[in-house]
């Protein structure tokens, strides 16, 4: 597998966390300093993300990805992804969703770490 196919794997895997609330997964992709950027312009930190999929204020149900875009240089890469996503976040209902997810991401002791992400839709 390339390192492009890898990474590509790991936005998938993501997804697949999100919708099991499999926080050891999503940590073991996450870097110590990930930050997750809110369409609204929330940041948060990793921890605290997770604890919104744990607690229900993210509630994540499919993912259906349509495209996943890496371009990698040296040791840092970026990759874009595009998928619908069926969600319920913030105490609202289920809807369908065209998220974009904007990632940095570094390897770190010879793994790819997700850094941060920036959710917007397409």
């Amino acid at each position: 597998m390339t390192e492009t196919e890898s990474i590509r794997e790991m936005y998938r895997k993501y997804w697949d966390g999100m919708i099991r609330k499999d926080t050891d997964l999503l940590r073991s992709l996450m870097s110590e300093d990930y930050c997750l950027e809110h369409m609204t312009g929330i940041r948060q930190s990793k921890e605290s993300f997770l604890r919104g999929l744990t607690d229900g204020t993210f509630n994540y149900y499919s993912a259906d990805h349509d495209s996943i875009e890496v371009r990698i240089d040296g040791d840092e890469a970026v990759m874009t992804g595009k998928s619908r996503v069926l969600a319920a976040v913030y105490g609202g209902g289920k809807h369908s969703w065209r998220l974009q997810g904007d990632f940095t991401l570094r390897r770190e002791n010879g793994s790819w770490k997700l850094t941060k992400s920036k959710a917007s839709t397409y």
